[in-house]
């Protein structure tokens, strides 16, 4: 009898796997491809529900180049961080400085660590890519993570993002790296 009931035991085993294997296939079948893959960040404001027919602020703009970049629109006060095959890393929302640069191609020229701004703020994550009037216009977080609109009566280039997004920043453009600024 001992004899019977181990066989029967190993032919259920058997099924039990042969089942567990089929199921993992049919699930492995309908997986995303991008499940686990980073996804572009996206500030709150584009999380929030649009009106039918609103523009999406996430998407790249037309004529911002190829190839590795990061793109700076001044109108829609965002960057992209866009990567190999022009895949958008990730993007979000900035806040300008009261000087802006013009809309053309630039390179990062310099970085730092963490400095104090023109307008007396701790910054960190500082990727600078241009010079309007003597003025250094580059990308920045502020230490204590605000975003605030600059004093409009001082002459400032710095374009805040969140200490997160500085941090990207920061990784994806090293000095040399394109800037694309669009209207």
């Amino acid at each position: 009898m001992a004899r019977s009931s181990s066989g029967f035991v190993a032919g259920l085993t058997t099924a039990a796997i042969v089942a567990v294997g089929f199921l993992a296939y049919r699930a492995s079948a309908n997986v995303p491809e991008d499940l686990g893959k980073p996804q572009p960040t996206k500030s709150p404001t584009t999380n929030a529900s649009k009106a039918p027919g609103a523009e999406d602020l996430a998407a790249l703009p037309a004529r911002s180049g190829t190839g590795d970049r990061v793109v700076y629109s001044l109108d829609d006060d965002r960057v992209w961080l866009v990567g190999a095959n022009d895949r958008v890393r990730r993007t979000f929302e900035v806040t300008p400085g009261t000087v802006d640069p013009a809309p053309t191609s630039y390179k990062v020229t310099s970085r730092s660590g963490a400095v104090t701004g023109s307008d007396g703020v701790a910054i960190e994550h500082v990727v600078r890519f241009a010079t309007v009037d003597g003025v250094a216009i580059g990308f920045s977080a502020a230490v204590d993570g605000s975003t605030a609109a600059p004093d409009a009566s001082q002459k400032l280039g710095g374009i805040r993002q969140s200490r997160e997004d500085g941090a990207a920043m920061w990784k994806f453009a090293t000095v040399g790296t394109k800037v694309v600024v669009v209207e």
